[in-house]
């Protein structure tokens, strides 16, 4: 008797060829494709899946569930868009391998405005531990990198300068032991100290021993770098070209503000790729970006780690230098609103923006949002309008790209891409603009990124392969999210199957808490 049996369903297998008409079986954790009359096989469950499409779960190529994921298990928010695998470690932020349980603590507390901070104690040392954590504990699979930042805190510690010959064979090992572990590769965020004060030459001796050990770099670049334009993106090839390592260039068109500005990216990642360099890229389908609110500040406040952060801020001197460096990641402080307050008396600030709390305040926005991050213990997050909208569709498009959310997922104001990244990409991509077949997006979501990691056994409909599976409806599925309500959930998705589990049944969770960590092999 099967498990599961998905019959009437369009079947779009992944891999960009078109769809067809056939039933998906599900006997344990693995799937099988059904040709032809099934009505005498027996199945514990039966779903009709008349006018639906029958696909692989997508794949987060780009998530930042690290930490949340830990106290909410059940990962509603990305489920229920159809994600049955999510990618952490990015932004060169992983939380895994740290030996001291204070690095891990205060890695934690620098990040708090990003990844939140979890209920439950951070008990693990290496990648393999931190693996355990969610293995068969949570709703979907965790794949994870290992972030240059946990090397750069085990090796060099929290201060701003260049490592040592010896601390670099430390972080050498420790990235040979984490991949050899199950990361799929190295991420770095060259925004976000520590990671951030490692140099070009740091990151090409990681990749270089990256690109021997299988693994891929996976970069949010250093945007502050050159003109701040082109040369983030030129540092990031060139790590790629000097290591030989695959390249994976993250929210790509985070720099663009008019149409030709991203043909001149378009330029550099395609003569990259002419010339034989493994690269893609990821980019989420809103003009909106989130992360710390800490980004904004300089980098010369963090040497030395977080609590070294707060007394900067509360010196005033410090304070009077900070303002004259510090400028809106967006066109100006109306266009980024901040969120994830703890404090009962600043909440009346969640969703507002830097101008609005400034005024309310009767402060400077710098002064606004360094005594929010002294109130807040450095946890508060924004999200800013950084992107020019028109251009969205052309990233999207192009043949190197895959879908990545870089939905940071906490405060009560969170990025529309935490609850309507995938519905958001297919109403926009295929249904209303037409700029896309169904089956390329959806190979943009599945084939692609698992490919991207390495993965063999996910992401497209083979029989044998594990059972994570979506079943939504191409005409309706669309985001429901709006400015004041960001947490609504998307319409479309009605079942969301993860290794042969429901998770989503008829568009509700069912509690099951399936999830795998995958490791590299």
């Amino acid at each position: 008797m099967l498990d599961l049996l998905i019959t009437g369903g369009r079947v779009i297998d992944g891999t960009g060829a078109p769809a067809i008409y056939a039933s998906v079986a599900v006997e344990g954790d693995r799937l099988r494709i059904l040709r032809g009359d099934v009505s005498d096989l027996k199945a514990t469950r039966r779903i009709d899946a008349s006018g639906k499409v029958v696909c692989p779960g997508f794949i987060d190529i780009h998530a930042h569930s690290s930490l949340v994921i830990l106290d909410e298990p059940e990962h509603m928010p990305k489920v229920h868009q159809g994600v049955t695998t999510e990618v952490i470690g990015i932004d060169g932020v992983s939380y895994a391998p740290l030996r001291r349980e204070s690095d891990r603590k205060d890695l934690i507390w620098i990040n708090s405005g990003f990844d939140g901070s979890p209920s439950t104690s951070a008990t693990w040392s290496s990648l393999s531990e931190y693996l355990d954590v969610f293995d068969r504990s949570v709703a979907v699979n965790i794949a994870t990198m290992v972030g240059n930042s946990p090397l750069r805190v085990g090796s060099v510690g929290w201060d701003m300068r260049q490592a040592t010959a010896p601390e670099m064979d430390v972080q050498l090992g420790l990235l040979r032991e984490a991949i050899g572990e199950g990361a799929f590769g190295l991420s770095t965020g060259l925004d976000y100290p520590p990671g951030a004060y490692a140099d070009t030459d740091e990151l090409v001796a990681l990749s270089k021993e990256t690109a021997k050990l299988g693994g891929f770099y996976h970069t949010h670049v250093r945007y502050t770098l050159g003109d701040r334009f082109l040369d983030p993106f030129r540092e990031a090839l060139e790590i790629g070209e000097r290591s030989e390592v695959p390249v994976h260039l993250t929210h790509l068109c985070r720099l663009v503000t008019n149409p030709g500005e991203a043909d001149r990216i378009f330029e550099l990642v395609d003569n990259a790729r002419a010339g034989g360099m493994d690269i893609t890229f990821d980019m989420f389908p809103y003009p909106y970006g989130p992360t710390k609110i800490l980004i904004m500040f300089p980098q010369w406040i963090q040497d030395g780690g977080p609590a070294n952060i707060l007394k900067v801020l509360k010196d005033g001197e410090a304070r009077e230098r900070i303002r004259g460096e510090v400028v809106p990641l967006a066109k100006d402080w109306d266009h980024i609103w901040m969120t994830n307050f703890k404090r009962p008396e600043n909440k009346k600030y969640e969703g507002l923006s830097v101008a609005a709390v400034s005024e309310g305040r009767g402060l400077h926005p710098v002064d606004t949002m360094s005594e929010l991050l002294i109130e807040e213990n450095l946890g508060v997050s924004f999200v800013g309008e950084v992107i020019d909208e028109d251009t969205l569709p052309d990233f999207m498009a192009h043949p190197l790209y895959m879908v990545g959310s870089d939905a940071v997922m906490i405060g009560d104001f969170p990025s529309p891409m935490a609850y309507g990244c995938y519905p958001m990409f297919l109403s926009m991509m295929v249904r209303k603009d037409g700029r896309m077949r169904l089956e390329d997006a959806i190979r943009k979501m599945t084939s692609g990124p698992a490919q991207r990691l390495g993965i063999h056994d996910r992401g497209i409909l083979r029989d044998g392969l594990f059972a994570d599976l979506v079943v939504f409806d191409a005409d309706v599925i669309k985001p429901n999210v709006s400015r004041d309500d960001p947490k609504a959930l998307s319409d479309g998705v009605d079942y969301v199957i993860v290794n042969g589990t429901l998770v989503i049944d008829q568009g509700r969770h069912t509690g099951a808490l399936p999830g795998r960590a995958l490791r590299k092999v």
